[in-house]
């Protein structure tokens, strides 16, 4: 498996944008979303609509996976 960041599109609020994430990442959010009952533009609406500051968008859903493993 390849650790290289893989380009996929969601849709945050009708808007489409593209998100760069190592495969290991998108499978985590996609489960973390199946988990939740939610889609995965759900959750990364929801994980955008959180973001403060200049963090990127790839960046916040790293730090919530990250999070979510954590427990915290």
């Amino acid at each position: 498996m390849t650790s290289r960041p893989i380009k996929h599109s969601v849709t945050l609020l009708g808007h489409r944008t593209s998100v760069s994430l190592e495969p290991a990442f998108w499978d985590a959010l996609r489960a973390i979303a199946a988990e939740k009952g939610e889609t995965i533009n759900a959750l990364a609406a929801r994980i955008d609509a959180g973001r403060t500051g200049d963090e990127g968008l790839a960046s916040a859903i790293r730090v919530f996976v990250l999070a979510h493993y954590r427990g915290a």
